[in-house]
């Protein structure tokens, strides 16, 4: 039997090993708030892929005069027992003014939904400050499956994430099929 002591609240990245898969372990020092039309996305959350068709609005509350990345990727593609394809890309933003709305940054690769196959799946949003200004002329990825997060943020000097929002999804079942009597 596990026991919880009184006040020991542990992050639900950590739980669901989001930290460690896609990310090493931070700490937040930016605001982030992402919406799915009316519904708030809060790290662990279950977000119903006919939801997230559309780009969500996404909100910073960093620094006015820095500029930031945000990554969204899939670690369990193209399922959690076997995600031989991870990390699948959905989306990639730069050049985000602090304070603000993602849509002023520069959408280096267009959103795509989540549409898992099979199983729960995460989904999460990683921000990054850029510690050296606007990224350029940055190509996109030329595949969306098997980017790596680490890897990016490393190869642009990006650092440690300064936000991450994640959420989890599953295929929804098709319509209930008419029977002939």
């Amino acid at each position: 039997m596990m026991m919880m002591m009184p006040g020991n609240n542990v992050d639900p990245s950590v739980v669901d090993r989001l930290i460690g898969d896609v990310v090493d372990m931070f700490v937040p020092s930016v605001g982030m708030s992402v919406y799915y039309g009316n519904k708030h996305v809060t790290n662990g959350c279950t977000i119903k892929p006919s939801l997230a068709i559309d780009p969500p609005l996404v909100t910073i509350s960093g620094y006015a005069n820095q500029l930031y990345t945000m990554v969204m990727t899939d670690p369990d593609a193209p399922s959690p027992s076997d995600p031989s394809l991870k990390e699948w890309i959905h989306w990639l933003v730069t050049d985000i003014p602090g304070c603000g709305n993602i849509n002023k940054g520069k959408e280096l690769l267009a959103y795509s939904g989540p549409s898992p196959p099979i199983g729960i799946h995460r989904y999460i949003m990683v921000l990054f400050q850029q510690e050296c200004g606007s990224l350029g002329l940055l190509e996109p990825p030329v595949v969306r499956s098997h980017f790596n997060t680490r890897a990016f943020a490393r190869e642009l000097g990006l650092g440690r994430p300064v936000a991450t929002v994640y959420f989890n999804a599953q295929k929804e079942p098709s319509g209930k099929r008419k029977r002939n009597k």
